[in-house]
């Protein structure tokens, strides 16, 4: 039996520090020491998952391949990691309570008076102990969303406490702070990171291991007042810098020895610093690549976490090709006939993006049409690839009034429609085509020829697919639909064979990106859009 060890990963001071890539890069370097890990992220907010969350709440919406909508911190984990997460890793404060309440309705409580110290605090500890004992991880890594001081926090944080407590020496916490820097006074101030502590301290939770987020070099007399003040060990105070891209963090927590400081921390044997050969290989190609291949985003979120998942398997994409990606966010509600020449023109490929509603669809459908008739690579994903279809139907077709029913329930033309079983559903949260499937890719198609396979498997969210009423009409002039479902005949991809590049996925091949194994698609776009650049249209 696996003796698992638990290491809690908390913030102070301000959000958005990184706990997702520290995390990640702790799971990273202990795998790298051959250890079998998993990574899990505790949310405080009261929605049951970040399904229904506008992006510009929380940015993407990441999905498991067990079909779990998640945070996209879940994405990190299995972009460092290569590990794959479930429905198992991503807890909000909303699913503990709906579990609590189904439980005391029930009757499971016997009558008991349901309270949030011991009802929902053992409930969180349960799922924070689930994966452990379920799977016999060597570690299982804990990320507590939001900050220390924030009040839906506080179950949470309560919880391990009691769990150091039971674990012992089998737990850890891992603390991520910000030191500011004051320009006027031209000094870094630790003073929110003593405080952010003796919050921490103050709920019972004495941190191991301090991570100093910082825009600045630390140096070790600021460290070693932080560790005195603290209560940490001197070796146990690592600076989390600043860096040219997140795939360096690990490298620069292993120069540190965060991995060796927690496994002493838990009483484990350190033993010799892995050499991470491949991680060193995909960085070093990164940093010789020097040329550029411009890629626009057409979508309607200007926020660059809404397509964090696309943003990364591109970057990856073109780290494999020897180029940089530099990604242009072109914003679909303000694409118009009079300016789409000039936003897409200068662009060496276009990636339609995914999304709900009308909102920005004209754009999309502008950028599909241009792209179509300028041969210029084109990746449309699931909405993205709607719109690609959307667009062929009028503007190929003749159906100048196709629509997808989602936007216009009464289109005489409804090339995009309604699946069959999300017909009679009223519940918004949960309820689409989520999570992996199977795909058989056509014999001859371009994308059998990119996977090299004939059966795939990708993962889906969408409640609209392409209808197959149409399929015959759009084959006979020119569109195939070059990868379907075998069970029960969703059309899954389509492609111009015609065109160098033009391919629309209904499901989201971004999700399956890691860095050490990048998404066959996003390889061979970026390939594709390198050769537009220099004037060949590879067909």
């Amino acid at each position: 039996m696996v003796d698992t060890k638990y290491i809690f990963v908390t913030g102070g001071v301000a959000s958005s520090l990184g706990k997702g890539i520290i995390s990640a890069s702790i799971g990273k370097l202990l795998q790298a020491r051959g250890y079998n890990i998993t990574i899990q992220k505790f949310d405080p907010y009261l929605n049951i998952d970040p399904g229904t969350l506008n992006p510009y709440e929380h940015g993407e919406c990441y999905v498991t391949d067990d079909g779990q909508e998640t945070d996209l911190d879940l994405g990190h984990y299995e972009r460092f990691t290569g590990v794959q997460t479930t429905r198992n890793n991503n807890v909000t404060t909303g699913r503990i309570y709906q579990s609590v309440i189904e439980k005391e309705r029930r009757g499971d409580y016997l009558g008991k008076t349901i309270q949030v110290i011991p009802h929902i605090t053992d409930e969180i500890k349960r799922d924070m102990l689930y994966l452990g004992k379920r799977n016999h991880y060597d570690f299982v890594i804990t990320e507590i969303g939001g900050t220390v001081g924030d009040i839906e926090s506080l179950p949470f944080l309560e919880a391990i406490r009691q769990l150091k407590w039971e674990l012992g020496h089998k737990a850890v916490c891992v603390h991520l702070t910000y030191v500011p820097y004051l320009a006027a006074a031209g000094e870094l101030k630790t003073k929110p990171t003593q405080h952010s502590v003796k919050e921490l301290q103050s709920l019972g939770i004495q941190p191991d291991v301090l991570v100093l987020r910082t825009e600045h070099e630390l140096s070790s007399t600021l460290k070693k007042k932080v560790a005195n003040f603290c209560n940490v060990a001197p070796e146990a105070v690592v600076q989390s810098l600043d860096q040219p891209t997140i795939y360096e963090v690990p490298l620069r927590m292993q120069e540190q020895e965060l991995d060796a400081t927690i496994l002493r921390k838990l009483d484990m044997p350190v033993g010799e610093t892995p050499g991470l050969g491949p991680w060193r290989s995909f960085l070093n190609r990164r940093h010789q690549a020097t040329e550029i291949v411009n890629i626009g985003l057409v979508g309607k979120y200007d926020l660059q976490d809404a397509y964090k998942s696309i943003f990364e398997s591109l970057s990856q994409a073109g780290t494999y090709n020897d180029y940089k990606v530099k990604a242009h966010f072109i914003n679909s509600e303000k694409l118009t006939a009079e300016n789409v020449d000039k936003e897409i023109e200068a662009m060496d490929g276009i990636v339609i993006c995914p999304g709900f509603g009308q909102r920005g669809m004209d754009g999309k459908l502008l950028a599909a049409q241009y792209c179509r008739e300028h041969d210029k690579p084109t990746f449309g994903i699931c909405l993205g690839m709607q719109m690609m279809v959307i667009e062929y139907a009028r503007n190929v077709l003749g159906y100048a009034d196709a629509n997808s029913s989602e936007m216009d329930q009464k289109t005489p033309h409804n090339v995009i429609d309604i699946m069959e079983d999300q017909k009679n559903i009223t519940n918004l949260g949960g309820t689409m085509r989520l999570g992996g499937y199977e795909c058989s890719l056509i014999e001859g198609s371009k994308v059998r020829e990119i996977y090299g396979r004939e059966i795939i498997r990708e993962r889906h969210r969408h409640r609209y697919e392409f209808n197959n009423d149409y399929r015959q009409d759009f084959e006979k002039n020119g569109m195939i639909c070059a990868g379907m479902n075998p069970e029960c005949d969703l059309v899954e991809i389509v492609e111009i064979p015609s065109l160098s590049w033009y391919i629309g996925t209904q499901f989201h091949p971004e999700y399956s990106s890691t860095v050490l194994k990048p998404h066959p698609l996003f390889l061979d776009f970026v390939k594709a859009a390198i050769l537009a650049k220099n004037g060949n249209s590879g067909k």
